[in-house]
């Protein structure tokens, strides 16, 4: 599993700006199978994702979020290769 960990670097109101292609760019993501889970950091500083998939091919996408693209937000992408999960979790394993 990867946790993408994004960080705003612009003002809430950039960020807003574009919101919306950021959404459709997040449910390309669930279309695709690769995002798990996501939303945003409390307080809201940025956002989460849990994803699985190749660590290259997430880099290369999380380059193409509109977001970084308009320099909004950076990444920071961690890998976790998780032992144990709660009943129902099992899939995160993978």
């Amino acid at each position: 599993m990867l946790i993408l960990s994004l960080t705003y670097i612009a003002p809430i109101e950039a960020a807003d700006e574009h919101m919306q292609a950021h959404m459709a760019w997040v449910r390309e993501g669930y279309d695709k199978g690769l995002f798990l889970a996501s939303g945003r950091k409390v307080p809201r500083s940025g956002g989460v994702i849990l994803a699985r998939g190749d660590r290259a091919e997430l880099e290369a996408i999380c380059a193409a979020d509109p977001f970084t693209i308009h320099g909004i937000a950076t990444y920071d992408i961690t890998e976790v290769a998780l032992t144990t999960v709660a009943p129902g979790f099992e899939m995160l394993k993978a």
